[in-house]
């Protein structure tokens, strides 16, 4: 499960799917022109989501 974490003030989420209830898994979708997001993923292709933020930046993420 990755669990993403700020790196200003330590706060810390853990994310499942709700139709299936896997683990979300960390993942970058590319914009295009060499641009990246980070997002959070569904292993069954229930869809994704942006990464959470937290004090105004994208929260990292550990596996």
């Amino acid at each position: 499960m990755a669990t993403y974490e700020c790196p200003k003030c330590g706060m810390s989420v853990n994310a499942n799917c709700g139709k299936c209830d896997e683990p979300l898994l960390n993942d970058m979708l590319d914009l295009g022109g060499g641009k990246q997001v980070q997002i959070s993923k569904c292993p069954n292709n229930h869809g994704k989501i942006k990464s959470p933020l937290c004090c105004g930046q994208d929260m990292t993420c550990s596996v």
